[in-house]
């Protein structure tokens, strides 16, 4: 019964096949949460592919209904050995974005699992039941090693609909604010910086989905007899997006630029590299904020940029100045930027640079957290993983993406660590997504080392947090 025996148990899963046949099984649900009717496929895939194997591990399994009245459900399962010892809580989504089938390369489906050379292709391969079977069946072989005992009291939360922005995850995260309770929260979601690089992420930037639209007029005009005439929509919003962020991608709301990049963050953000990979875009280097290190620029600092703007059909231009003009933008912000206050300061600094007529309305959003390095959950995380692989990990104080981390964080008090197990390239939420094989097995091979370690070592840092 030892820690190797645990990896070497874990690492074998990936070894004779067995957890490519259970991902082939769970790539196969088309859980996806943006389609309605596909709502069968999440209630399949919790009650029929996870609650049997959890209950087989010793869990409690409940399906709960969405308290936002979506028919998004969400799991909780919980597996208590003693209430003194340590509880981690763990969490993973069970949908996808949609499948996209007519848009994969020829060969590829998105339902069925398809392996060439070490890329297993798949949607949900990467994002996210590649990254939560990795980590079940890493526990499932630390329990049988463990002679059915862990040594920690496990929890897990499956959501449904994180790819539809988790709704109702706040308010049930809320009303079981008692089961859901533990000393740490671990998971697994999101990318490595490098697929060749094991990292621990601590939090996530924020992301504030933001509509700016103007319209002026109820119809459409000839722009040859009116041109010149008529104010145009879209070259008034056009020059209220360029007032907000510069040529350099510069952020210039400065109620809207983050504090200066704490010394403890820079320290451990300094040489990390950031793209480079073979399927990573070239990197543009006169964009973003100056002075700072690519690294700083993702993990430690805002940006601003605009998702989408239309004025009337760009399918079908007509000579005419059209009525109206709108765009989304997103801030992408770290922890200390006062993004509840985003509506009030763009609408005063665009009142200030003369365009009053542009309104703004807030749409999604999610707070940014963060869990500084110097944390003893971290720095436990980061021994074991350096344990298991010999290498010293990345640790990302924040993800530069966004996940629902501020609910586990803000909301439920934890201190968060995330382990991800895809890598930058692995186009989640794009046609061939794909997971890495060599990174699933040396991830079923972390996760066992973390979850031996939790039973054998974490009991004194739990008693600290408390």
């Amino acid at each position: 019964m030892t820690r190797t025996l645990a990896i070497t148990s874990a690492v074998r899963q990936y070894d004779d096949g067995h957890f490519l046949d259970t991902l082939t099984r769970r790539v196969a649900f088309e859980t996806e949460s943006e389609e309605t009717g596909q709502a069968h496929a999440q209630h399949a895939y919790l009650r029929d592919e996870l609650t049997p194997l959890l209950r087989g591990l010793g869990f409690s399994v409940q399906i709960h209904a969405n308290p936002a009245g979506i028919d998004l459900p969400l799991l909780v399962a919980q597996r208590i050995e003693h209430p003194g010892l340590p509880t981690v809580l763990m969490y993973g989504h069970a949908d996808v974005v949609r499948g996209n089938a007519a848009k994969w390369r020829e060969g590829l489906e998105p339902w069925r699992l398809r392996v060439e050379g070490d890329r297993w292709y798949g949607r949900g391969t990467a994002d996210n039941k590649g990254q939560h079977s990795v980590n079940l069946t890493a526990l499932e072989q630390v329990l049988a090693v463990r002679e059915g005992k862990l040594g920690f009291n496990a929890k897990l939360l499956i959501e449904t609909g994180e790819e539809a922005g988790s709704p109702g995850l706040a308010e049930f995260c809320d009303a079981q604010r008692q089961a859901l309770a533990a000393d740490l929260f671990l998971a697994s979601d999101g990318p490595r910086l490098a697929a060749d690089c094991p990292t621990l992420f601590m939090g996530s930037r924020g992301a504030i989905n933001f509509e700016l639209s103007v319209k002026l007029r109820e119809r459409a005009y000839h722009s040859g007899n009116w041109g010149g005439l008529l104010a145009n929509p879209a070259v008034l919003l056009t020059h209220a997006i360029a007032s907000l962020v510069d040529t350099r991608g510069r952020i210039t709301i400065e109620a809207l630029r983050p504090p200066a990049v704490p010394e403890q963050v820079r320290r451990v953000l300094e040489g990390l590299r950031v793209g480079g990979g073979a399927d990573d875009p070239q990197i543009d280097e006169h964009w973003g904020e100056p002075g700072l290190t690519r690294a700083e620029q993702v993990f430690a600092w805002n940006s601003l940029d605009v998702l989408t703007m239309v004025t009337g059909d760009p399918a079908k231009p007509v000579n005419a100045i059209q009525p109206q003009a709108s765009a989304w933008c997103q801030l992408r912000c770290v922890v200390g930027t006062d993004w509840r206050n985003l509506r009030q300061h763009v609408r005063e600094h665009l009142d200030r640079h003369g365009f009053p007529m542009i309104d703004v309305r807030i749409g999604a959003q999610a707070g940014p957290t963060r869990l500084l390095p110097d944390d003893a959950w971290v720095q436990w995380a980061a021994d074991s993983l350096r344990q298991t692989t010999g290498e010293d990990p990345a640790l990302l104080p924040n993800l530069g993406g966004s996940l629902p981390n501020d609910i586990f964080a803000d909301q439920l008090g934890l201190p968060t660590i995330w382990v991800p197990h895809s890598y930058p390239a692995c186009a989640q939420h794009a046609p061939n997504e794909h997971l890495l094989g060599s990174v699933a097995r040396q991830g079923l091979a972390i996760m066992a080392g973390l979850y031996w370690d939790l039973g054998e070592s974490a009991a004194p840092i739990a008693r600290r947090h408390r």
